[in-house]
């Protein structure tokens, strides 16, 4: 299941993207918008920022603008940022592999087999959406 922090850092992003200016948002303009706690809404667009998917500007006029352009944003990257692996299991995850302490051997694991479809099919979807799939 979707996390909330990954829920609520994909309606940030569409929020940003679909705004005409390129001007900087506040927070409370997303979290107001989204109807997303201000609190958390932070935490999470600093994450987007730390990993280069927004930029920030202090003071007046200030807030969180998009630094590529919403074509460039796939979606494999934001999920690997805000939720972390993409496969449900570490034995079938390509950045963040571990073997299964339970299991003997892969190759012949049914749980592996149907993992590795699982993790196949939602990164051919990922792959093929942007930020601007999104918003279109």
């Amino acid at each position: 299941m979707l996390s909330k922090k990954t829920k609520y850092g994909l309606k940030a992003l569409t929020y940003l993207a679909s705004i005409d200016s390129k001007e900087p948002v506040q927070i409370a303009e997303i979290a107001k918008h989204e109807n997303i706690s201000q609190k958390f809404l932070e935490s999470i667009l600093l994450t987007l920022r730390r990993n280069g998917f927004l930029g920030s500007k202090k003071g007046k006029g200030g807030g969180y603008y998009l630094i590529k352009e919403p074509e460039e944003i796939v979606m494999t990257a934001v999920i690997r940022v805000l939720e972390g692996p993409i496969a449900m299991v570490p034995c079938v995850s390509l950045n963040f592999y571990e073997k299964c302490d339970d299991c003997p051997d892969e190759n012949k694991c049914s749980v592996h087999k149907l993992m590795l479809q699982v993790r196949d099919g939602a990164l051919e979807v990922y792959r093929n959406n942007t930020l601007a799939d999104l918003i279109a």
